[in-house]
């Protein structure tokens, strides 16, 4: 498996913005495809964006398009995830998560990622 560590969480105000990261060790990061999930208090874990392994495919969930991008930097084996023009809705632990090697992915459940982080509180206020 893959080792991910998540950073860059916080508190900010609706309407601002955050950059999370996510460092990643243990195989090789330019294979794998990469994704953000987000659970807030007392619901289900849900996909936020995903990115192939050389960055040219990106999806989103439908809450976030638009207003957040997903993307990489294989030579730093790092994911980011640029969240701007924050909701309070956005409250959540952010978890980065990583796909099998080589896989391309159709569907972005839980299932389909099988490397995950320990998360990182972000908290948006009105």
């Amino acid at each position: 498996q893959v080792q991910l560590v998540e950073s860059g969480g916080g508190l900010v105000q609706a309407g601002g913005s955050l950059r999370l990261s996510c460092a990643a060790s243990g195989r090789t990061f330019s294979n794998l495809p990469m994704g953000w999930f987000r659970q807030a208090p007392g619901k289900e874990r849900e996909f936020v964006a995903h990115i192939n392994w050389s960055g040219a495919r990106t999806n989103y969930a439908d809450s976030v398009k638009g207003r957040f991008t997903i993307a990489r930097d294989n030579a730093k084996s790092t994911v980011y995830l640029q969240m701007n023009s924050l909701k309070p809705e956005d409250t959540a632990v952010y978890y980065c998560a990583a796909g099998r090697e080589y896989y391309i992915l159709t569907s972005f459940t839980s299932s389909d990622f099988d490397s995950w982080g320990q998360g990182t509180q972000v908290t948006v206020s009105p």
